[in-house]
């Protein structure tokens, strides 16, 4: 069964991204093989695409996080970080301490 995104027929997850990103994949995450002439054109492409779309980080940003919550939940379980061990009164009073 296909899936529909207004013209646009989407089999794949990859499909399903491009769609939501509005750009092929291969110019975020580079192809193998691509010469460094190649790599720098793809970046300088994304970089004109990010100043024309400010809100396309964050919105990316935004879809993968909710694809990770609603997918592999578990990877969004923050472990507490550590107490940082206090400095003796003495390394602190002398500016040893940030």
């Amino acid at each position: 069964m296909d899936d529909f995104i207004g013209p646009h027929r989407a089999t794949t997850t990859a499909d399903f991204l491009e769609l939501a990103l509005g750009t092929p994949l291969e110019l975020w995450l580079g192809e193998d093989g691509e010469s460094e002439t190649e790599r720098a054109a793809r970046l300088a492409a994304a970089r004109d695409i990010l100043a024309d779309d400010p809100t396309l980080y964050d919105r990316t940003t935004a879809l993968a996080v909710e694809t990770i919550g609603r997918t592999m939940p578990e990877l969004l379980s923050l472990a507490p970080a550590p107490r940082p061990i206090p400095l003796p009164r003495r390394a602190r009073r002398k500016g040893l301490a940030a």
